[in-house]
């Protein structure tokens, strides 16, 4: 992964409640062996209707968002099933970053070891920037991720959290595994003790 320490770009606001992962990206894209075209099936059956055809009051369908990079979303964002395609195919769209009241909490998990960056900030907070977004679509939100503070161009200045496992792998650019080979050394320490206290289990179960 790429480090992600600050995130700029304009923002788009999504008004739906309880977003899950099946909307964000529809089972029928799930078919592919690797993570190509992902693009194509985000929010598909809110962007398209069933003829195929854009839907124009779809916000991210409008000339006036192409190019939004930051989502602003509502509540309980990402909830549903556990599929990492929702994630990949906002990536892949060129969403960096996502605002909303709350996440799915494995969606959110899925995002932060991808390198999606999600932020948490209290309703009336998320409010203000759907209405700026919606107001101005060439509002600019800004996210440091190091000092865990978000700007709007519309005024907005606020803070949030984030567990500091999380923001170490976006600093870092790291996902779960390459957190995990960090600590290699006290791994291996700790293995060399283990077996030498217990030399009778290693390997006990080579033929």
């Amino acid at each position: 992964m790429n480090p992600v320490r600050h995130v700029e770009g304009r923002s788009a606001a999504l008004r739906l409640e309880n977003l899950d992962t099946d909307q964000i990206m529809p089972k029928q894209f799930l078919r592919g062996i690797d993570k190509r075209g992902l693009r194509d099936g985000l929010l598909h059956d809110l962007r398209f209707d069933a003829e195929g055809r854009e839907r124009p009051d779809f916000v991210l369908n409008q000339p006036a968002y192409a190019g939004a990079s930051v989502l602003i979303g509502g509540s309980n964002f990402g909830c549903g099933s556990s599929r990492e395609h929702a994630v990949w195919g906002l990536q892949q769209a060129g969403i960096r970053a996502v605002v909303a009241p709350g996440f799915g909490e494995i969606f959110y998990s899925n995002a932060m070891g991808n390198g999606l960056l999600l932020v948490a900030l209290p309703e009336a907070d998320v409010r203000r920037l759907m209405d700026e977004a919606d107001a101005a679509p060439d509002n600019v939100v800004s996210i440091d991720v190091a000092a865990l503070t978000l700007r709007s161009a519309g005024g907005l200045h606020a803070s949030f959290e984030m567990l500091p496992r999380h923001q170490r792998m976006l600093l870092d650019g790291l996902d779960a595994i390459g957190l995990s080979m960090t600590y290699r050394d006290r791994i291996e320490s700790f293995a060399r003790a283990h077996w030498a206290a217990q030399p009778w289990l290693k390997d006990v179960a080579r033929a």
